[in-house]
């Protein structure tokens, strides 16, 4: 395992998440349902598995895709959602 691009992950995903609606969904959740060790439970499950599925997704794409074009397209991709939320109405 590499420590660095464990550490590198982790901060990229704890400041990405900061304030994000999965976040917010978790505050509701346990706000209403006054069972905060359950919604942890779930919502961490939840984020495990998706993560993993994100990094195996990944790494398959990665061996098709050449970096460059996979930051590129992810750029792009980031940019044309921040135009759409800008302008929506």
């Amino acid at each position: 395992m590499d420590a660095r691009v464990l550490l590198s992950a982790f901060l990229a995903l704890f400041v990405a998440e900061l304030g994000d609606k999965t976040q917010l969904a978790v505050l509701t959740l346990s706000a209403s349902s006054r069972k905060p060790w359950s919604v942890f439970l779930g919502g961490a499950a939840a984020l495990v598995l998706l993560t993993g599925l994100a990094a195996l997704v990944g790494e398959a794409v990665f061996r098709a895709v050449p970096a460059t074009t996979l930051r590129r397209a992810s750029a792009a991709l980031f940019v044309a959602m921040g135009f759409w939320i800008w302008f929506r109405k």
